[in-house]
């Protein structure tokens, strides 16, 4: 029996969504590249721009269980 409750709670989906850790996490690493696109002569709005999109699709794919 407690073999079949640790299968079944290891299965289990997380239902709380932390959409800051999805957002912080798709950002950080789209902001470690961009930073070096930057480095390398990149507008730098275009590399916000670029951290915010993947931030934003980050959440989407977080939400939809996408990932």
């Amino acid at each position: 029996m407690y073999e079949s409750n640790r299968a079944n709670s290891m299965y289990k989906k997380n239902t709380d969504k932390d959409y800051v850790s999805a957002a912080l996490t798709a950002g950080l690493g789209a902001g470690i590249v961009t930073s070096f696109a930057v480095a390398q002569g990149q507008n730098p709005f275009l590399a916000l721009g670029i951290t915010v999109l993947a931030a934003v699709c980050g959440v989407i794919c977080h939400q939809f269980d996408l990932i």
